[in-house]
């Protein structure tokens, strides 16, 4: 039998060890991903959604956290921006947002004005910045769909960030690619509008 003195210190020295040959897992960059329904795995399980499987298949690499909420506006994010950044202290944000405020017929001047805060406070703490952009059912009119769309893309060029589109016309001609609302992809799509983000996120080396 070993002495509990010795048997203590035995243990102690084991995990010692055990903690110093142990290889941990860091990570290079923490991507957060902030923005609405189309990234909150709307209409499925959030396991099932591109931001979860993005995460699974980089996490030995990276550290990715989704901060999306269904239904968010631009001017909602805007408000939760600071605690968003004071609580999670990305290196990568991803932008996606403006989808709701097009789908409530919200002003588009409103909206870039609310895009623009977001981009300079999130400039001021140094974080690199990529925005999506996205579109609207045709119901919404050429001119109005227009301005929206080309709203996220003038952002981009004028803050110098890099875009990605985040409408993609051929899911809505394949099947089963969009849910019944005709606005989200589904679970089938999912791992592919992964890869599509990951390739953008390499591409333009925002995880070197």
């Amino acid at each position: 039998m070993i002495p509990n003195q010795l048997k203590d210190k035995f243990t102690f020295a084991l995990f010692s060890l055990l903690f110093l040959v142990t290889p941990t897992t860091t990570h290079a960059k923490h991507l957060v991903i902030f923005g609405d329904s189309l990234s909150a795995a709307y209409g499925m399980e959030l396991e099932q959604g591109w931001a979860h499987i993005l995460a699974e298949s980089i996490k030995k690499q990276h550290q990715v956290t989704n901060a999306s909420i269904s239904g968010e506006t631009s001017g909602g994010g805007l408000a939760r921006l600071p605690l968003t950044l004071n609580e999670l202290k990305p290196d990568v944000i991803l932008i996606e947002l403006g989808a709701n405020d097009g789908l409530q017929g919200m002003s588009i001047s409103a909206m870039r004005d609310n895009l623009e805060q977001i981009i300079s406070l999130v400039k001021e703490q140094n974080i690199t910045i990529a925005l999506a952009g996205i579109s609207l059912p045709a119901s919404y009119g050429p001119r109005y769909i227009d301005q929206f769309r080309a709203t996220f893309k003038e952002l981009s060029q004028e803050y110098e960030l890099p875009f990605i589109d985040f409408y993609r016309e051929e899911f809505y001609l394949e099947p089963d690619f969009i849910q019944q609302d005709g606005l989200h992809p589904t679970a089938k799509t999912q791992p592919i509008v992964k890869d599509i983000i990951l390739d953008f996120l390499n591409d333009n080396k925002l995880l070197d």
